[in-house]
């Protein structure tokens, strides 16, 4: 009798065991993109506690990634030429774009919040939703252009400074120019996504951003302590180079306007680490447009799981 009732008991938790294992594998990039945001979202953080310029910063989180890449992927003997010239070419674009990226929201950060960097970065999908169809040549789909008018008018609600003599302003400006070419780089690692792994692809982009910011080192010449070098290294390998390649390879199936809703989340994240760690307090404006922004990436997530 108990035997049976074993059996009865495990054969009804197959079933279930089996459709979680099943959602799971279906929707790995779906999963891989929210792991990468939220990495990303404690990135800004270090802007704040390691005392050095914005392009120091992305100059050694983008050599600890890059040098952790190129190790890794020399360890799996990972060949690393690509198929033809014009792949050379876009992804050395690429690193450009990724150091004019991560540099402008690092000094995003520094002028002003957490708060305003992260969330000024979520006007992304205003920039994808109109620059993925025409290069791609896809319908432009309504969904998307009022999922991102939202998201702006959540970020809105946080950001209502626009005081160009105002460090508020400043923040917003260097975020916007973040954006704008987190959108370019999200398009461009779309088209590698389906060639190349994801980690050859971060290597290639993130050592092209060390040789592009390097003179900064000899230019600003700043002092660094151990502690300053450990945080860089930690920044570069588990919130780049992990982060960054669980982002690229959630594009293999997930559509960059959808990705580009969810990392809405990261400026969530963000605001919720600066209140943890640094003592941030968001006011009520911050606490509506937060919850804007996360109800909007929340959808976006639900609408790309039934879609797949």
């Amino acid at each position: 009798m108990l035997e049976k009732e074993r059996t009865n008991r495990q054969g009804s938790e197959a079933p279930i065991e089996k459709d979680a294992s099943g959602w799971i594998a279906k929707n790995s990039g779906l999963i891989a993109t929210h792991v990468a945001v939220l990495l990303f979202g404690l990135v800004g953080l270090f802007a704040k506690v390691v005392a050095l310029p914005a392009i120091i910063l992305v100059l050694g989180r983008t050599f600890f990634s890059s040098a952790f890449l190129g190790a890794y992927l020399a360890v799996k003997r990972q060949k690393f030429a690509l198929k033809t010239q014009g792949d050379y070419v876009l992804i050395i674009f690429a690193g450009i774009i990724l150091a004019i990226h991560w540099t402008s929201f690092m000094q995003s950060i520094q002028v002003s919040t957490v708060a305003v960097g992260t969330l000024t970065l979520a006007t992304f999908p205003l920039f994808s939703a109109v620059l993925e169809p025409l290069l791609f040549h896809e319908k432009m789909r309504a969904s998307d252009i009022v999922c991102a008018l939202v998201m702006l008018g959540g970020v809105a609600c946080i950001v209502d400074d626009f005081s160009l003599e105002g460090s508020m302003a400043q923040g917003v400006l260097w975020g916007l120019l973040s954006a704008f070419t987190y959108a370019l780089l999200s398009l461009a690692n779309r088209k590698f996504s389906s060639g190349y792994p994801a980690s050859l692809v971060s290597f290639y982009e993130q050592a092209t951003a060390t040789v592009v910011l390097l003179p900064a080192l000899f230019v600003l010449k700043p002092s660094f302590t151990a502690l300053d070098i450990g945080m860089l290294a930690i920044m570069g390998i588990v919130f780049t180079a992990i982060a960054h390649t669980l982002f690229i390879g959630g594009l293999r199936t997930v559509k960059v306007r959808t990705a580009g809703i969810i990392t809405g989340l990261e400026s969530v994240y963000g605001v919720v680490a600066a209140l943890l760690f640094l003592g941030e307090i968001p006011g009520v404006r911050e606490v509506i447009g937060g919850a804007v922004i996360l109800a909007v990436a929340l959808y976006s997530t639900l609408a790309s799981t039934r879609s797949n």
